[in-house]
């Protein structure tokens, strides 16, 4: 195994380790996302465009490629998802630069486009739904499965500000220490129901999903029609290899 291949072994293994070590304990919810429901992809959008691009970026997806995947005119596109001045063909970048993130919240936000790759779509389905209460917090805010995040509670006036819900146990050398088992709703409600809230946040899951694959439902599509041209194909070839060979047999 020569250099490279060996430290991309290494990074791989570091990333797998940071990702389980930031979800250990807390269950993942299944985010049940659907890449070809075209009204999911349109609402998740629009969901980004609102509550993200002011500090998370899209770098490798163009405002053009959304109107042409999306099914939306250049009108529905400069009307509901640009409002910074951008040009059709730029891609989607947050005005929030890296220096201000790293100033106002300790950490640069990250692109978001290869996010549902690298985490996995019930990660960040999950991640989103799991803000609470915390005053220790600069943000006054926590998240059960990624504890100590930079990241404010965005969705806070759709979904409401949760309280945590902790109970104590005993760990090595005699100490207590409060362990998170469960979030419940606090006295700050959302605009949003339960339900409608899931939903919500499915919908921008759904997109950051397509964002990280675009041509995922088309290849998808494609494939059932590959799969059964390769059955016919196989059941013909059969066929005539019976007809070749019976009389030799």
């Amino acid at each position: 195994m020569n250099a490279l291949a060996r430290l991309a072994a290494a990074a791989a293994l570091a990333f797998t380790a940071a990702a389980n070590a930031a979800t250990a304990g807390w269950p993942l919810q299944d985010a049940d996302t659907d890449v070809g429901n075209l009204a999911s992809l349109q609402r998740g959008a629009r969901n980004f465009v609102n509550y993200c691009l002011g500090c998370h970026s899209l770098q490798y997806m163009r405002y053009s490629q959304i109107a042409e995947d999306l099914a939306l005119t250049e009108d529905q596109l400069r009307a509901n998802l640009m409002f910074t001045g951008m040009r059709i063909y730029d891609p989607m970048l947050s005005a929030l630069s890296a220096e201000q993130g790293r100033s106002w919240f300790g950490n640069a936000p990250p692109d978001l486009s290869l996010i549902t790759r690298s985490r996995g779509p019930d990660y960040v389905f999950t991640f989103l739904g799991s803000f609470y209460e915390d005053p220790m917090r600069p943000a006054g805010v926590n998240n059960a499965v990624l504890p100590g995040t930079a990241m404010l509670h965005v969705l806070a006036p759709l979904q409401g500000l949760q309280r945590p819900r902790f109970e104590t146990i005993a760990v090595e050398g005699g100490k207590e220490i409060q362990h998170l088992v469960g979030l419940e709703p606090g006295n700050l409600p959302g605009d949003l129901p339960e339900a409608a809230f899931d939903s919500f946040v499915r919908d921008t899951v759904a997109f950051l999903e397509y964002v990280a694959e675009p041509h995922r439902a088309r290849r998808e599509a494609l494939g059932v029609w590959v799969i059964l041209f390769l059955l016919m194909f196989t059941a013909f070839a059969w066929f005539l290899y019976k007809e070749y060979w019976k009389d030799v047999k």
